[in-house]
């Protein structure tokens, strides 16, 4: 009986990492599938940004979605927000469709963890799926993926200039510089974030996308926010002047992690 073939595929955030690697695997792997697991709450920079990649690959982007949106999930979770702790919307909205996708062939999945980064994490435990990490074998690092995008003509996603992770608009794991930033680029957004907060319930628990804080009560401190991260920028750009400012962005955010480590099928 003959083998399944084994097929190939990565999965795309809309972020650098994984279009870097889209572009660093394209010459060597003419049969990658490429997929794109979409919550239908992206920002509307990510759409464009995989149409971009779309155009350069010259092969579709397969877009997934669970079949339910993250408002019917909600429901089922009794208005319970997800968290670091609590990641049910990376769960149910992108890697059970990547599983279902998959279903039981024998695949590489590539990954676009970087050489100079020590997450080990990965997306499935599924037997039939093996983990590829080309950056890590070939030690491809940040400054390599800057350059790769650079050479291939895509740059960097819009959303680069005010935040540096894709995902969710209302992602909970983004810094507070970024939810301000949320509210100046897409008001309408940051206003619909807003309303998924729950801050007095009968339990008395406070259900909100920042830690121990309110949207409504981040955006009185925008101003107090916006000065300590101009700051950061600043010294930061002192001792790196050569460094664009999307790439000090990068930087300034490595420097004030508040959270812990992002999902990783949704931050590569």
């Amino acid at each position: 009986m003959t083998s399944p073939k084994v097929r190939h595929i990565l999965s795309l955030s809309g972020g650098k990492d994984s279009t870097a690697l889209a572009v660093y695997l394209r010459p060597k792997i003419q049969d990658m599938e490429y997929v794109f697991c979409d919550t239908g709450k992206e920002l509307p920079e990510t759409y464009e940004y995989l149409n971009k990649i779309e155009a350069y690959l010259g092969k579709p982007i397969v877009r997934l979605n669970a079949g339910f949106s993250f408002d019917h999930m909600l429901e089922k979770f009794s208005g319970f927000l997800p968290s670091p702790r609590m990641r049910w919307c990376t769960k149910y909205l992108k890697l059970i469709p990547f599983e279902k996708y998959v279903g039981d062939d024998p695949v590489r999945s590539y990954i676009g963890i970087r050489a100079d980064e020590n997450r080990q994490g990965y997306i499935s435990h599924k037997p039939n799926i093996t983990p590829v990490f080309p950056f890590k074998e070939d030690g491809i690092t940040k400054a390599d993926v800057f350059r790769i995008l650079e050479e291939a003509g895509l740059g960097l996603p819009e959303y680069y200039k005010w935040r540096t992770r894709s995902g969710c608009y209302f992602c909970f794991f983004q810094r507070k510089i970024e939810w301000v930033e949320l509210k100046r680029v897409h008001p309408d957004l940051f206003e619909k974030a807003k309303t998924y907060e729950k801050t007095t319930t009968p339990t008395g628990q406070r259900y909100t996308w920042v830690s121990r804080e309110s949207l409504p009560e981040l955006e009185k401190r925008s101003e107090q926010i916006r000065r300590e991260h101009l700051a950061t920028l600043q010294r930061l750009a002192a001792s790196s002047k050569s460094k664009p400012l999307a790439q000090l962005f990068d930087t300034a955010h490595d420097a004030l992690d508040e959270n812990e480590q992002p999902c990783l099928i949704c931050d590569l």
